[in-house]
């Protein structure tokens, strides 16, 4: 398959753009979904399992329908950054989705996040199977090693966070706890703290302008969720921690 060029840089663009632009709007109002949710809201709900398998399937599937239906470039670097990208998604769609304990989604986000992981699934699939030039040692390479254990370091975060928020409560409960444990000790948002590492190393890893478009995506669309969550904490528990920081450890 021949490289889109201009479809790579414009979708590149689009994204770290619109992810600039999504911070500003959150920084006015959230984004109903979870406990910001109005369930007396009108308009169609997607229960939340369906709704996580739904929107993450497309960020799997469509690399690995590229993988399978086109021709790509040689070189180990790349599959194995491919399917580093994928095992992030097919975690998110075949396992978290299963055990997610969420509250319903509205139609309308479910339908947009579809749309968004189609695109950006079709971008770094694309790219890093019918683009990116990376020598043939590049899966030696520093920032390919450095990327990939910041990426999978992110990613135990992550998981390990979302163990955490989902054993907070018992069955049938609906109060909200403080978390504790893990990454939680040191900052609110530890799940979110996770995946943006995560997309950061891997924008490392493959030193690609798609990549870093979508990590900056990451970090200004669940950044400002996991302050969200943080001023939530501290305005309902008088005995949360004052320690602890929105996001990024120590700092923010």
């Amino acid at each position: 398959m021949i490289c889109q060029e201009n479809t790579i840089h414009y979708c590149s663009w689009s994204v770290a753009v619109g992810g600039l632009l999504y911070l500003l709007r959150q920084m006015t109002t959230h984004t109903p979904y979870g406990r910001y949710v109005d369930t007396k809201s009108p308009g169609m709900m997607v229960p939340a399992r369906a709704g996580w398998f739904i929107q993450e399937l497309p960020s799997f599937l469509v690399p690995v329908l590229l993988f399978l239906t086109t021709e790509s470039l040689p070189g180990i670097g790349r599959h194995l950054l491919l399917w580093t990208f994928c095992l992030h998604y097919f975690q998110r769609t075949f396992v978290f989705s299963l055990l997610t304990k969420g509250r319903a989604s509205p139609l309308h986000i479910v339908v947009s996040a579809v749309i968004f992981c189609s695109m950006n699934g079709f971008l770094q699939g694309h790219y890093m199977l019918h683009c990116t030039q990376y020598h043939s040692e590049w899966h030696r390479d520093t920032r390919f090693i450095t990327g990939v254990l910041v990426f999978f370091s992110g990613m135990a975060i992550n998981i390990h966070s979302d163990y955490i928020l989902r054993n907070l409560r018992k069955p049938g409960e609906l109060s909200y706890k403080i978390p504790r444990g893990g990454m939680f000790e040191l900052v609110s948002g530890a799940n979110f703290f996770g995946e943006i590492i995560e997309w950061c190393g891997y924008a490392v890893a493959s030193w690609s302008f798609p990549a870093f478009s979508f990590a900056l995506f990451t970090v200004c669309s669940i950044g400002p969720r996991a302050y969200h969550h943080h001023r939530y904490y501290l305005e309902k528990f008088k005995d949360y921690p004052k320690s602890r920081k929105a996001v990024i450890p120590f700092l923010l």
